[in-house]
């Protein structure tokens, strides 16, 4: 990524290993549920950080993104743009995105997402895909608002039920 994405208040840079203290103060039980399906051990998230930092050298397949607010860049969540998954089609990508708990409710998220979008649509991707549980009406919101639509409700090899929001992108 040549330079960070921002909207004035928002601004996504790459995830890494220096990122390490941070995510680890901020995961909650929420984040843990609905995005990585467990809390982080330290081991684990740093494998995963040294990952994400390798996977921005490689271009891909993930794209995985620290939200960051104010002056001081401080971490206040993260979003991945995903690509060349098995559940996507040619040109799709996948959006994933959490916020620790003190920066819930101002909207953070959404702009996030927007910032996403832009970034997809730069790889060349045409549409981008929420994919979350029926029962993460905090997600669906942001889908929502950032001018996704609901398309489907799918089952995954786990049996887990996600509902699919999909928007366009722009190139």
């Amino acid at each position: 990524m040549d330079a960070p994405l921002t909207d004035g208040t928002v601004t996504l840079t790459p995830l890494g290993p220096s990122d390490f203290d941070a995510h680890l103060a901020g995961e909650d039980e929420d984040l843990a549920r609905w995005l990585s399906g467990g809390r982080a051990t330290p081991h684990g998230l740093r494998e995963y950080l040294e990952r994400c930092e390798r996977w921005w050298a490689e271009g891909g397949p993930f794209h995985n993104f620290g939200i960051r607010v104010g002056e001081d860049l401080v971490l206040a969540g993260t979003v991945d743009v995903q690509t060349g998954q098995y559940y996507l089609k040619p040109g799709q990508a996948n959006l994933a995105y959490g916020l620790y708990p003190q920066w819930r409710g101002k909207g953070l998220a959404t702009r996030a997402v927007l910032l996403a979008t832009e970034y997809a649509a730069r790889l060349g991707c045409a549409e981008a895909v929420i994919r979350c549980e029926p029962a993460n009406v905090r997600s669906v919101a942001v889908a929502v608002r950032a001018g996704f639509a609901f398309t489907q409700r799918r089952s995954e090899p786990d049996g887990t039920v996600l509902d699919w929001h999909v928007r366009a992108l722009r190139p």
